[in-house]
């Protein structure tokens, strides 16, 4: 099968012109996409699920107070202590 020549990348005066061209091109004329790579995103805020979780009323009654005395909302509170529970169980294993 014939391999087509990819296209010289251009050079772009700003970010607006480089929005513009890419909506408009067609990208496989100017990369190879079978050498491409898979890439790891470190720096990405995670992923977050929303779940239901019953709890006895005197224990979230202790950690709203708690949460309320620290200034913080008392859900973040929790995800605070799972944190740092599951962690330090986590380095156990």
């Amino acid at each position: 099968m014939k391999q087509n020549k990819l296209k010289a990348m251009p050079v772009f005066e700003d970010e607006d012109k480089e929005r513009e061209f890419w909506a408009k091109a067609d990208a496989s004329e100017y990369f190879d996409f079978s050498k491409g790579q898979r890439a790891i995103f470190t720096n990405l805020k995670p992923s977050r699920e929303s779940i239901s979780l019953r709890l006895p009323t005197p224990l979230l009654s202790k950690i709203k107070l708690v949460a309320s005395k620290r200034d913080i909302p008392y859900q973040s509170l929790i995800k605070t202590y799972l944190a740092e529970s599951v962690s330090k169980d986590f380095k156990s294993l």
